[in-house]
């Protein structure tokens, strides 16, 4: 039975063309537009090589501090006498690290410019996150102890300044300072920002020492626990911390506020969260369900023209259905081939959704716009996308098919001789 209804199912798109491909227009558009957003969500929180154990960091990337009348509001990355004093020694962290937020830098090459970004850490920054040396290793903590002028640098900078030579023990001018090269990595996408960078040096490096006494700046941390179960607990020792910070000038600013988050919740705090909501686990809840919503309104649209190009092709055979009603076959028979040809015409459109969404990332790769970013459709995104092809056509077919079922057979034959 199945395969009779696949064979009138391809005639039936044969004999309307114009119909046939404003349907698998609006579906493999739709499929497109949502699978590129899913890729990028993908590229952004999925699983990395780089960031492998997400499963149990916790990161400290937004606070905010006030003034003793609460009118005054400083808010953004925290800086390094914050962290540096208040948030070492945590109970249950096993490694913590402060670094800067990526900057972007000239460099200069026989008087030729090279742009690049920049990020100062400490040496526990490489112990904590798992790049991929091509070369080399990493700076370490007495590196940074000793101000020593190193830097480990990623394959596209490797390219810039050395070509295909090696690197390693070779001299670079980064922002008017010469360092020697110890390391080489892999390329870091540009949407990764916790460990993104083209050079890394040493915190200590800094052209001057200002940072040290910093409660606001452009640092940020990240704190590796024990276990997964040690999560909460370092979240609510850090929120005493903030009770008993040590102001430089108590009479201009003398609070502290913020939390202890995966990358995830801080997004969702800085997209749906507010200055007075302090339900850290309730965000990235609001942040999938507004996701959610925004993609059910989404398909929502063609989902509704669909419907309607649906009615007017079913009603088209009213004949074919009043004969079929008249020699027995029975309204559940009906609606359940109606609705095959419908989801069936819902998976050619997601096949073309397919290959295009894979044409529009490599465009997407290739045009620079996301430095270092691959962008592919991988086994998450074809089986979400699927999912999305198949409710596309259950709800697109499924009210059609209803009110085909319901006709008289009397009545579809007089409007087929109409």
């Amino acid at each position: 039975m199945l395969k009779n209804y696949l064979k009138i199912a391809f005639k039936v798109f044969l004999r309307r063309k114009f119909f046939t491909f404003i349907s698998l227009f609006a579906i493999s558009f739709t499929l497109v537009v949502l699978m590129v957003a899913v890729a990028f969500l993908d590229h952004i929180f999925g699983p990395n090589a780089v960031e492998s154990r997400k499963d149990r960091t916790l990161g400290i990337y937004y606070m905010e501090m006030k003034t003793p009348d609460k009118r005054g509001m400083w808010n953004g990355s925290t800086g390094y006498r914050f962290l540096d004093r208040n948030t070492r020694n945590l109970p249950n962290v096993e490694k913590m690290s402060l670094f800067t937020e990526p900057k972007p830098i000239v460099s200069y090459l026989h008087s030729e410019k090279i742009q690049a970004y920049l990020k100062r850490t400490d040496g526990e920054f490489w112990e904590i996150l798992t790049f991929r040396f091509l070369e080399g290793a990493p700076y370490t903590a007495e590196d940074e102890k000793n101000r020593n002028l190193v830097a480990v640098i990623n394959d596209a900078t490797r390219k810039k300044f050395f070509g295909n030579e090696s690197a390693v023990g070779k001299t670079i001018e980064v922002d008017g300072q010469n360092f020697r090269v110890v390391g080489v990595v892999e390329n870091v996408p540009y949407l990764r920002q916790v460990p993104f960078s083209d050079i890394w040096v040493p915190i200590s490096t800094a052209k001057n020492d200002t940072y040290r006494n910093e409660m606001m700046g452009d640092f940020q941390a990240i704190y590796l626990a024990r276990s997964e179960n040690d999560l909460q607990a370092i979240r609510d020792e850090f929120k005493a911390r903030l009770n008993n910070i040590e102001f430089p000038d108590p009479k201009e600013w003398n609070s502290m506020y913020g939390e202890m988050n995966t990358y995830f919740e801080a997004l969702s705090r800085e997209l749906v969260g507010s200055r007075d909501d302090n339900g850290s686990a309730s965000r990235p809840g609001r942040l999938l369900a507004a996701m959610i919503i925004i993609a059910i309104l989404f398909m929502l649209l063609p989902t509704v023209n669909l419907i309607n190009i649906n009615v007017s092709r079913i009603m088209e055979r009213a004949g074919e259905i009043g004969v079929r009603k008249a020699f027995g076959a029975s309204s559940w028979t009906l609606v359940g081939q109606f609705i095959v040809e419908n989801v069936l015409l819902t998976l050619i459109g997601g096949v073309l959704g397919f290959f295009l969404s894979r044409f529009v990332l490599q465009f997407i790769t290739a045009s620079g716009w996301f430095p270092y970013a691959e962008f592919h459709v991988n086994y998450r995104i074809f089986l979400g996308g699927l999912g999305l092809a198949v409710i596309f056509g259950l709800l697109s077919g499924v009210y059609p098919a209803w009110k085909m079922s319901r006709l008289n057979p009397v009545q579809a034959l007089k409007g087929a001789a109409r």
